[in-house]
């Protein structure tokens, strides 16, 4: 008896050790992306999706976990391949809906718009309707340059805009800490405009040394306030699988944490309002009723 109890207690670890290999490793495939993702600095680790993703990872302990770095450019190549890959802070495009799988909504964030150095300033006035740009006709009349990320999207809105722009008024950057550069570049003169979003602006422009003080932020005329934001894996059974899973975990997270994460990154004017519009984001449309007979 001794003998056997001492044969079951080493297969202990040798079936443990098959259940861990049995499992299916996830990956998470994130970038520098303030105030969502930050991997440098004093505040690393502090962004939103940075404290999402420990609280997602540890409800689903069916997978192994891994986080893996990519600029945009190499993100959707992962999850066109079909990898079991996930993205955790993907904008819904017809384009990507081809081959990723959504969850539900995740956060609603302020849209994208256009950041200029108040030294050109000038520059945009013919072009602005209160504080709204009208970027498709100031790229079309002026040889005036707009830096962008390849590969991202900014809402389908402003995706339609840039591709009805001349390729010349655009410049695209593929790298690691892409918007942060083009920041860099503008200071130097070889873009005017940076499209971008004003939280992710703003921390970058600080990490560099700079005052905001020297930037303004335009919204861009026909786009909405606000955008939602995704969870989007490859679609594929085992992406599918775990979509399903994360859109179990988001009813409560979306309500009562990120919303106040994100928060604290926007201007103190902002905020308030936006914790109230929050609230409207993921109401469910009430269901028809029949009419009375």
């Amino acid at each position: 008896m001794r003998a056997l109890g001492l044969a079951l207690l080493t297969l202990v670890p040798l079936f443990a050790a098959q259940t861990l290999e049995a499992r299916e490793r996830l990956q998470w495939l994130v970038r520098d992306l303030p105030p969502f993702t930050i991997q440098e600095g004093e505040q690393k680790g502090q962004g939103v999706i940075d404290q999402l993703l420990p609280q997602l990872i540890e409800q689903m302990p069916e997978y192994e976990h891994s986080i893996v770095r990519v600029n945009r450019a190499r993100g959707m190549q992962m999850l066109q391949e079909r990898q079991f890959t996930c993205d955790p802070t993907l904008l819904w495009t017809p384009e990507r809906a081809r081959f990723v799988k959504y969850s539900k909504p995740t956060l609603g964030v302020l849209s994208s718009g256009v950041v200029v150095r108040k030294r050109d300033l000038a520059l945009l006035a013919p072009y602005l309707d209160g504080q709204q740009l009208d970027l498709k006709r100031l790229l079309e009349d002026t040889s005036l340059k707009l830096g962008i990320v390849a590969e991202r999207s900014y809402s389908v809105q402003v995706d339609d805009i840039l591709r009805q722009l001349p390729d010349r008024s655009l410049s695209r950057h593929y790298g690691n800490d892409a918007t942060g550069n083009l920041l860099q570049m503008q200071q130097l003169g070889r873009v005017q405009l940076v499209l971008g979003y004003w939280p992710e602006v703003r921390y970058l422009a600080q990490q560099q040394g700079g005052t905001l003080d020297d930037y303004q932020f335009h919204p861009i005329k026909g786009t909405n306030r606000y955008q939602l934001f995704y969870i989007a894996c490859a679609d594929s059974p085992l992406g599918r699988e775990a979509i399903a899973r994360i859109d179990r975990l988001l009813p409560q997270l979306r309500q009562e944490f990120l919303p106040g994460l994100y928060a604290k990154w926007l201007d103190p004017e902002l905020r308030m309002d936006y914790l109230k519009d929050t609230q409207q984001f993921f109401e469910e449309p009430p269901a028809p009723t029949a009419p009375a007979p």
